[in-house]
């Protein structure tokens, strides 16, 4: 191949990459949309809100995630005082601009500055947030803090093998499968394949025009989208080949 690197052995070896020194670590820090705000999550703020928006759906929002279900009020907002304590993982709630009410999570974790990766996780939405605007926004703007501001070179999205919406929600957002880890981990007493996907620095420009486009707000009437983000997609790769 043309573009094939070898190193004083004859071995085939990775791409350059001129002048890596790591990056900074996400902040707690405020991101704000058209439709949505991601804010670092508070229990006394957000805690009630999100566990009366979870008990809509019931205890089946539990099932593909290592966490809950939540008994009580208390149980729940004592997990979340320990993920706003934590600096390894950042927790945001996602705060309706509308109404104020928070309804749904997202943080990030698996965080590696040092290579410049993070992972989408505790991606949990209420009924108030799914198939809305918001659910989109608050993930692009997740994605472009971590590749516009933080200039990472990766951004993941794992998800038990079994959970099909999730898998669907992230490739409709741009995330590429990679694989299936088999047998990762027991939780709640059964087993877990999980799927990988990722988005890479050099996918992310094409990726970034594609939600722009279908979050701009001549793409919605009536709270009705226009066009899918997946035709979006396939015209902006159509338009990109050129």
């Amino acid at each position: 191949m043309a573009n094939t690197r070898l190193n004083e052995f004859d071995q085939e070896i990775g791409y350059a990459i001129d002048d890596w020194e790591g990056r900074d670590a996400p902040g707690k820090v405020v991101l704000t949309g058209e439709f949505c705000q991601v804010e670092p999550i508070n229990a006394e703020k957000h805690g009630l809100q999100l566990f009366e928006s979870f008990k809509v759906i019931g205890d089946k929002i539990w099932t593909y995630v290592p966490i809950g279900p939540y008994e009580s009020l208390e149980s729940y907002k004592e997990f979340l005082e320990e993920c706003a304590r934590r600096d390894d993982e950042i927790h945001f709630a996602i705060v309706d601009k509308t109404t104020g009410d928070a309804v749904g999570t997202i943080a990030f974790i698996s965080v590696n500055p040092q290579n410049g990766s993070a992972e989408a996780g505790y991606v949990i939405y209420s009924s108030r947030l799914r198939q809305t605007p918001m659910a989109t926004e608050a993930q692009y703007l997740l994605m472009k803090y971590i590749f516009d501001d933080l200039k990472y070179r990766r951004y993941e999205w794992r998800c038990d093998s079994l959970n099909k919406p999730s898998r669907a929600a992230a490739e409709r957002l741009g995330f590429k499968f990679e694989g299936t880890f088999r047998q990762v981990v027991v939780m709640k007493g059964r087993n877990r394949d999980t799927t990988w996907l990722s988005i890479t620095d050099k996918e992310w420009p094409l990726c970034k025009k594609a939600l722009e486009i279908w979050l701009s707000t001549n793409n919605f009437q009536d709270g009705v989208q226009k066009r899918s983000l997946s035709d979006i997609r396939k015209l902006c790769e159509k338009e990109s080949a050129y």
